[in-house]
């Protein structure tokens, strides 16, 4: 199909300024970067180029395009089963984070490999770790309970040499557990993200994605709608679900209170906010933040919650 697009979409102003995602996506540059997504792109009705977001083949080829083109990452790629994540949803997340660092910088952003974050359930996409390390420099820990998950985002660090010294990938052998065995004794980050499994079952997951082309008006000619962006059992759903997650965040983020100087996690579900605010509050959070994101008709929040006072916050900074 030809390059060019006739129209270019609209600036995308419910993003985060800083987003490099903002403009839509600028299909001519993404089709030099991964040639094989041409033939996945097509014009729609409002003449702008567009993929069918209903197909999985489709929607990675997609992502190795963006992160190849936005953030030089040379090789990327996935188990067919696993979670492929819409990346400008996670850039919002890393820039949102990047603020909330900066409050006790004097509004400085910043950055560099001696900023330390950890990603609960990094995955086998490791996006949160490329986008933060390209675009700030931080340094990554990445844990998760999946071995295969781990060997897929291991690979994605080992070919791409930017990333080899800057992410980490640990294995969460305690499953219970959050943060504890995660985090070493006497390791400090100044950042945790996370993005919790917030269906309660695998039939609740499947039935949400069901839900969901049902709302876009997408069909797979399928009797039964595949989940474009893909997902394990452990990435898609929790027992009792995100609230049950959220909670558990929440109690055990208290045993590392002093190691870890900012705590977040996307939530998912608004009714939920209430419910890891209350936890928060019997866990004797100092300060906690609802951060509110949007993706067009998708709208979640970051929760962020500190267990330092305002001086404290400034004189980890320093340190």
């Amino acid at each position: 199909m030809p390059e060019s697009a006739p129209n270019q979409p609209e600036v995308k102003e419910f993003m985060h300024p800083r987003n490099r995602h903002r403009e839509g996506y600028d299909f001519k540059a993404l089709m030099r970067a991964a040639p094989k997504l041409r033939p996945f792109v097509t014009v729609n009705k409002y003449d702008n180029q567009t993929i069918n977001f209903a197909n999985p083949e489709a929607v990675k080829l997609l992502n190795k395009a963006l992160l190849k083109h936005h953030y030089g990452i040379g090789f990327w790629d996935i188990p067919d089963s696993y979670l492929c994540p819409p990346i400008p949803g996670r850039a919002d997340y890393i820039h949102y984070a990047a603020d909330l660092l900066a409050t006790a910088n004097e509004g400085v952003i910043r950055k560099g490999k001696k900023v330390r974050v950890l990603d609960i359930g990094v995955g086998a996409n490791c996006v949160y770790p490329i986008i933060g390390h390209q675009e700030y420099g931080w340094s990554f820990v990445g844990v998760d309970i999946d071995e295969e998950a781990l060997q897929s985002a291991e690979e994605i660090i080992n070919k791409n040499d930017e990333l080899k010294n800057a992410v980490e990938l640990r294995l969460q052998k305690h499953k219970a557990d959050i943060f504890t065995f995660a985090i070493k004794p006497g390791e400090q980050f100044d950042l945790t993200i996370c993005n919790p499994p917030f269906h309660a079952s695998i039939k609740e997951a499947a039935e949400g994605s069901k839900r969901k082309w049902n709302n876009l008006g997408l069909k797979t000619g399928k009797e039964e709608p595949v989940l474009n962006f893909g997902g394990q059992n452990t990435e898609l759903w929790y027992p009792g679900g995100e609230a049950a997650f959220l909670k558990q965040m929440a109690t055990q983020s208290t045993r590392v209170a002093k190691q870890c100087l900012w705590f977040t996690t996307l939530v998912s579900k608004k009714e939920n906010l209430r419910i890891l605010y209350n936890a928060l509050q019997k866990a004797g959070a100092v300060e906690v933040q609802t951060i509110n994101m949007s993706q067009g008709q998708k709208v979640s929040r970051i929760m962020a919650w500190t267990f330092f006072s305002a001086d404290e916050q400034k004189d980890w900074v320093k340190k």
